[in-house]
């Protein structure tokens, strides 16, 4: 008897649950969660989350706290939350607007670290997830010596995927939704096949490249616009999934054909990017510009939305 999608994805792929909210994870019981501004934003307006945002609050402001300040508690609180629901890693996003500040990045992992400690739990829990920028990638590299695991995301190129590969970053999330959106309006196309999916082209090509050089960096396709595209990408180390196409997964029937597999033979590394070719390249690539400018900037107002919420508390 054939499984459903999602069991048979687990089998080849580790499936994260992308997504803040306690219940979705409680139902699908993924391996690790990932967050972002927009998802505890998401997950902070849900009724079932005031005991966390009260407690969070009343905390804060009883040590004389910023909302700001309170905001950044509160994240790590909800990370707390879910790092009791899964077995792997829960990722905990470094603020936006400090995407391209290398020092300012650094300091606010460490104090992300730090807050998980006092509460518990060990950084061996959390990936601290950080916009793949030179910058950012300059600041995963330092927090990796240290010991403490990054996520780079908003990734769209591959120069970001090696920048960040090459920095010794933990994981990469390849966003496949949004490159495949940027195609469609920019080509006219109301659609792709899966094969032709300039989404899923872009984490394959990502992921062959990584394993043909014998790269360590866990590939994470994220941000799916339906299912067809987390099938294309079957094999690959890691996807993180949102609660409604985990649903579509559990629901649909069929044999999952594995698209992705390790390679044996490993060939030469390719050469280390500098910052000049780095930049270049992401200039040289409109796509890769425009959504990585306004994920830092939908993820910024965001979290300017959360900061209201805490000070309306």
């Amino acid at each position: 008897m054939t499984t459903n999608t999602l069991d048979q994805l687990r089998q080849m792929t580790t499936v994260v649950a992308d997504t803040g909210d306690v219940d979705a994870v409680k139902r699908y019981a993924p391996v690790d969660c990932t967050t972002n501004p927009s998802l505890i934003l998401k997950a902070a307006q849900d009724p079932a989350s005031l005991d966390i945002i009260n407690a969070e609050v009343a905390a804060g402001r009883a040590k004389g706290l910023s909302a700001e300040e309170i905001c950044a508690t509160l994240t790590v609180a909800f990370g707390v939350t879910l790092t009791k629901l899964v077995p792997g890693r829960v990722s905990t996003e470094v603020d936006a607007c400090l995407s391209f500040n290398t020092e300012a990045s650094i300091a606010r992992g460490r104090e992300i670290i730090a807050d998980y400690a006092t509460r518990g739990v060990d950084k061996s829990r959390i990936l601290i997830k950080l916009a793949a920028t030179w910058e950012g990638i300059r600041a995963a590299e330092v927090l990796q010596k240290e010991g403490i695991d990054c996520n780079l995301t908003l990734v769209f190129s591959m120069s970001q995927a090696l920048g960040s590969a090459q920095a010794g970053a933990f994981l990469i999330s390849p966003f496949v939704g949004r490159i495949t959106d940027w195609y469609k309006k920019a080509e006219g196309r109301d659609s792709y096949a899966a094969g032709e999916d300039p989404g899923v082209k872009s984490v394959r090509e990502i992921y062959r490249n990584f394993k043909a050089e014998g790269i360590e960096t866990v590939v994470m396709g994220a941000s799916f616009r339906n299912i067809g595209q987390i099938k294309a990408l079957a094999g690959c180390d890691n996807l993180t999934i949102a609660p409604t196409l985990l649903d579509e997964l559990e629901n649909e029937t069929g044999e999952l054909t594995r698209v992705l597999s390790p390679v044996t033979e490993i060939t030469a590394p390719t050469a280390t990017l500098s910052e000049a070719d780095f930049r270049y390249q992401i200039n040289a690539d409109p796509m890769a510009t425009e959504l990585m400018a306004s994920g830092i900037r939908s993820f910024d107002q965001d979290h300017k939305k959360l900061i209201a919420l805490v000070e309306n508390v």
